[in-house]
């Protein structure tokens, strides 16, 4: 028996859930990088890392190849990086209306709710 769509895309979400996650795939925006490439630019330790690029390999999104000692992870679909623009798009979004409350709550604060300067 196959799973609803509905629970493939809450298990999808839930793996791109970590920030340790997205900011892997957003260094992999610029092509593959090595696992030692990876562990300055993310910012946590080695294993850490591992575990979490784990994760990411197991629901095949991320794919990873081995030259010699080292081991290469790149996307495995592009269209990722779609995704991760259109919540960026939206966090943005929602930060300018929570910007534009906020502002008016300051003008309040300055000016009374009736208008008047304090």
């Amino acid at each position: 028996m196959t799973k609803p769509v509905y629970q493939a895309k809450a298990e999808f979400f839930k793996v791109l859930g970590h920030p340790a996650r997205i900011r892997v795939l957003e260094v992999l925006r610029d092509g593959e990088r090595s696992v030692g490439d990876l562990v300055p630019v993310i910012g946590i330790e080695s294993s850490h890392l591992s575990q979490q690029l784990g994760i990411l390999r197991r629901a095949n999104i991320v794919q990873a190849r081995k030259e010699g000692s080292a081991v290469f992870y790149s996307v495995t679909d592009e269209s990722i990086f779609e995704l991760l623009d259109v919540a960026r798009r939206i966090i943005t979004s929602s930060l300018a209306e929570s910007q534009g409350l906020l502002d008016e709550l300051r003008a309040e604060e300055r000016h009374g709710p009736s208008g008047e300067r304090r």
